[in-house]
């Protein structure tokens, strides 16, 4: 292999390339143009060369480590016993191996081990020997030979996924090892038997440490002298670490892609084994979202007789009460919703979602969820297996009460489908057309008719059992539409047609005998042609009294149509609301509007238009919590800053900046708040009156995070650009003046923090780097690592560090975790992943796939998550699904096993078991027994108490049949919970509103 690397990098040498390239029988171009050929061959020589030596580097370590692992194996074999080899001290994985097979081993007995387990072996030769080079040859051995008896002598099987230092068992294997690393996902189902015996050769060695080096491994490096008489091995390959571990302090190494990641051990860790992480007490609960999904649907909001305003956004249904200002929540979708249909009966709800993918790789299917708006009870799922892509549209019968369901799915063929919802059964299915379809509508007299349009088509379907057959609208002498967008009826069945061209048809079915150019008998035609608005007609509306409301496109026009369709009122929504792409009826002469800029208006023709809802129109990343008050900020790449108060769910300002942002931070004084954009650019505002304070640049890369310091005398900027910049601030957060420039990282920056005397800043990378910087001594970095292990960090948004590590799920990437913040009291850790979770951890969270409880409502990735000053509440991002979700933290107290905890505003009464007549199920498992127990419930006086607690123990019931039959209703649904001691929090309940709603379905 050597010689092969000096081949290699001869024939690379630049030189000798640069003498051949300017050599006259090569070319007989001008000299400009060799010496420009030259050129551009000496860079491309230049970053090849860079990648050789890489590479040298890398083989080179692989030869060291090989031999090392040989000699280890040799004398393994010498010393050990007859009835085993020395066990070796597990690794914990953040990934399985993904590129490689398992090789060939020589086995005595052909029972298996998890991957967990074949990475112990390379990972624990791979770690000594990073360490070993660093000593003299002859102290290696020696330290070798020191241990390699007691090693060999002891040997020990565990269960528990842990860090710790534990043994592989060779003459046996129990079932709790077999499941000490529970298969999550395909990659895990590889396995490797054991041997007695060394590796077959050192080619097979060679090709496993090869296919391990690129994997993630967690390695722990707690080995102290006073640990020699625990039951605890070491292998040998890493003993010679121990030394210098004593002298710098002890570290958790784990790897991430390949890379090495060093977290040293605090000073107040004793023992690193004994450090335990468990579920927080705390739990969030979902009290309000921010924002409607108007961009990109139509047809997506209504008014139900509850007083409730519904629409979606994100995998959220909400229903808002705009009058008493109280959101309840639908949450049993897992992906994007894209539409929705109210039943005649204007009670039930029938939502449709688009496909998704888990953050194992398998995929969430489409479907429709039938649900009751009252008690958010889920009454069917359906169209499991039977959707493509997702659900375009749907709507209920209406000639039958509402017993069927027409669905058309995204599909290429965008597939017809008639459902008897109630009884989850498909009667009928066809293929529509390869053009989109907008919308699909049953006729409300005719219970056999169908009707689908959208580009460049109108169809009337008549169906007949479980056959569809299709008769195509025929526009004669009118033009035909490049899109029909909408659908309506008259009181006499005639069917209503809004259309890009901004004319209204009326089809009326034909009763006369064919004639040329009419069509044959019932076949519907056009009787009358209105133009209606300027650009396209967007939606229709027919109301209570026969009336209809239009909804124009580009001129943003609602236009109120008597009986006799001539235009009796109209109102033009402004500008900055966008286009119109829902219109709705509302209380008494009242309308509901949803734009294209994401805004849910309520208005009148008399007196224009109030905001009930509104969002940001693009991918969403900056948030920033005030220091003092119940405010929050969010920047995103509409442009657009918005201050929101968490207390009163309304906007209090909004700003539109000249570039995206992407990154916010208060002044502790609250005065100021500082945003980041896109080029490098930043802006001062002042927080109350939005004004511009200060504008300055740093390089002319994104700026991914901004952070002041806990006096707020500095000020941090982190930018792609790889570069920290430190600013003074003065005045109160108004004036700024560069400080320095800390400059070390190898990628750009993602997270930083500040230590509580504003000397040290702890910086992550996209490399996955943690780096200390000392501020006073010229921002410079910190090389001594460990001497930064017991800063307390003022705030921790940093995603990589020894109180933190345990977040990481096994098999990440590094990508997987947005963000990070620590709760202000240090008690929790909440993370957004890049799965559509916001997770709760225990703080500190310093052990390997630690258990945390999962929250589900955001559709695309979590970008941020902030807590409020006050710790109350936690405020989560989501980035395509421009969501902004407040979580209510909600802190259980510990109660002996018979007692019930209610939670009355900031006050906990427990009240016995024993002088209540509700008790938790007996045939509930445990995880909802516990939750049954520790559900809390509101209440103002004692009966109300009684009737809630009744309430809450059947919705608790509810829900474990939630559970059991999501599974059997979605095979392709994942289980995100945690095999053993976690809970899912897969279906949060509303809790704005005294009376807790359950969404769980019927069984």
């Amino acid at each position: 292999m050597e010689e092969g690397l000096s081949c290699l990098a001869a024939a690379c040498d630049p030189s000798a390339l640069a003498a051949f390239c300017t050599d006259d029988s090569i070319s007989a171009a001008s000299t400009s143009d060799v010496q420009d050929r030259l050129s551009a061959l000496e860079l491309r020589v230049q970053q090849q060369e860079d990648e050789i030596t890489v590479l040298k580097a890398a083989l080179a370590d692989v030869l060291r480590r090989l031999a090392i692992s040989e000699d280890h194996v040799a004398s393994v074999r010498k010393s050990a016993p007859s009835k085993g080899q020395p066990s070796l001290r597990e690794a914990i994985s953040m990934s399985c191996i993904t590129n490689g097979s398992t090789g060939n081993r020589k086995t005595s007995h052909s029972s298996s081990v998890s991957v967990a387990r074949k990475e112990t072996l390379s990972s624990a030769a791979k770690s000594g020997t990073e360490k070993k080079k660093e000593k003299p040859p002859g102290q290696k051995e020696k330290k070798e030979d020191s241990h390699s008896n007691d090693q060999s002598a002891q040997t020990q099987a565990s269960p528990s996924p842990q860090p710790s230092s534990q043994t592989l068992q060779t003459h046996r294997q129990t079932p709790e090892s077999k499941s000490s690393a529970p298969a999550k996902s395909i990659k895990k189902s590889l396995t490797v038997e054991k041997a007695h015996g060394a590796w077959e050769s050192s080619d097979d060695s060679r090709n496993k440490l090869m296919r391990v080096a690129s994997t993630s491994k967690l390695i722990s490096k707690v080995a102290k002298n006073a640990d020699k008489h625990k039951d605890v091995v070491v292998s040998q390959a890493k003993m010679s670490t121990r030394e210098k571990n004593s002298q710098e302090g002890e570290y958790i190494k784990m790897f991430m892609r390949g890379r090495p990641i060093t977290m040293f051990i605090p000073s107040d860790v004793e023992n690193y084994d004994d450090i335990r992480t468990e579920l927080p007490p705390e739990k969030l609960k979902l009290e309000w979202v921010y924002g409607y999904r108007g961009r990109d649907c139509r047809a997506n909001v209504y008014l139900l007789p509850t007083g409730e305003i519904v629409y979606f956004i994100a995998s959220v249904v909400v229903l808002f009460n705009y009058e008493e200002r109280t959101q309840r929540h639908y949450l049993g979708h897992t992906d994007c919703v894209k539409c929705l249909a109210v039943h005649p009966d204007k009670i039930r709800i029938a939502t449709g979602q688009l496909a998704g993918v888990d953050k194992d790789g398998r995929p969430l299917q489409p479907h429709v969820r039938v649900w009751d708006s009252v008690s958010l009870a889920t009454l069917q799922v359906i169209g499991l297996g039977t959707f493509e892509r997702g659900v375009g549209c749907l709507d209920f019968s209406k000639a039958d009460s509402g017993t069927h369901l027409c669905v058309i799915d995204d599909s290429n063929e965008h597939m017809l489908t008639v459902w008897d919802w109630q009884r989850k059964s498909k009667i009928a299915e066809i293929k529509t057309t390869n053009e989109v379809v907008l919308a699909v509508e049953f006729h409300p007299t005719d219970a056999n008719t169908i009707i689908t349009c959208g580009k460049s088509h109108i169809f009337f379907w008549t169906w007949s059992g479980n056959s569809l057959s299709r008769k195509q609208g025929i526009f004669g002498k009118y033009e035909k539409p490049k899109f029909v967008q909408c659908l309506a009826f008259l009181g006499n069945g005639d069917v209503l047609t809004g259309d890009s061209g901004g004319i209204i048809l009326i089809w009326g079915k034909t009763t006369v005998e064919a004639t040329p150019g009419k069509g044959a008998k019932g076949v519907y035609q056009i009787s009358k042609q209105i133009k209606a608005h300027d650009g396209s007609v967007f939606t229709l509306c027919q109301m209570r009294n026969g009336m209809l409301l239009t909804g124009g496109g580009k001129d943003r026009k609602i236009i109120l149509w008597d009986h006799d369709l001539n235009p009796e009122r109209e109102i033009e929504v402004p500008d900055q609301y966008g286009t119109i792409r829902a219109v709705a009826e509302g209380k008494a002469d009242q309308f509901l509007v949803g734009t294209s800029r994401n805004f849910v208006l309520r208005g009148t023709f008399n007196d224009g238009f109030v905001v009930e809802v509104q969002g940001h129109t693009d991918e969403l990343w900056g948030l920033a919590s005030h220091p003092f008050k119940d405010l929050f900020l969010t920047c995103a790449q509409d442009r657009q800053v918005c201050m929101w108060n968490s207390v009163d769910h309304t906007l209090e300002w909004t700003r539109l900046l000249d570039e995206p942002g992407h990154c916010a931070d208060f002044h502790p004084s609250g005065a100021v708040v500082a945003i980041g954009t896109h080029s490098g650019r930043w802006f001062v505002l002042d927080a109350e009156t939005r004004d511009l304070v200060s504008i300055h640049t740093d390089g002319n890369e994104q700026l991914s995070v901004m952070r002041y310091s806990v006096d707020g005398t500095l000020l941090a900027v982190g930018s792609h650009d790889n570069f920290i910049y430190l600013y003074v601030v003065t005045e109160n957060g108004r004036k700024y003046s560069r400080y320095g420039k800390c400059t070390g990282h190898s990628s750009y920056i993602t997270h930083l923090d500040w230590s509580p005397d504003n000397k040290y800043i702890m910086s992550n990378s996209g490399d996955y780097e943690i780096l200390y910087w000392d501020i006073p001594s010229g921002c410079k970095l910190i090389r001594n690592r460990s001497d930064c292990k017991d800063i307390d960090w003022t705030t921790y948004t940093c995603v990589l560090g020894f109180q933190v590590f345990g977040v990481w799920p096994e098999g990440s990437d590094g990508t997987d975790i947005n963000a990070l913040v620590r709760s202000h009291n240090r008690k929790v850790i909440a993370v957004a992943d890049d799965f559509c979770k916001v997770h709760l951890f225990q703080y500190p969270c310093s052990k390997p796939k630690a258990p945390s409880h999962k929250y589900s409502a955001h559709s695309s990735h979590v970008t941020n998550v902030s807590f409020t000053h006050s710790d109350g509440h936690l405020i989560s991002t989501g980035g395509k699904d421009m969501s902004i979700i407040q979580w209510k933290l909600v802190e259980k107290v510990t109660l002996p096993p018979n007692d019930i905890v209610l939670d009355i505003g900031a006050t906990k009464v427990p009240i016995p078991a024993s002088e209540n007549a509700v008790q938790p199920p007996a045939h509930l498992p445990q995880p909802f027994n516990e939750m049954n127990q520790n559900e809390s419930v509101t209440g103002s006086s004692p009966a109300s108490l009684e009737s809630n607690l009744e309430q809450c123990a059947e919705q608790s019931e509810e829900q474990s049949e939630e559970h059991s039959e999501g599974s059997s209703l979605d095979p392709a649904e994942p289980s995100y919970e945690e095999p053993s001691n976690e809970l899912s929090e897969e279906h949060s309940e509303s809790t704005v509103t005294e009376e807790q709603q359950d969404n769980s379905p019927l069984s």
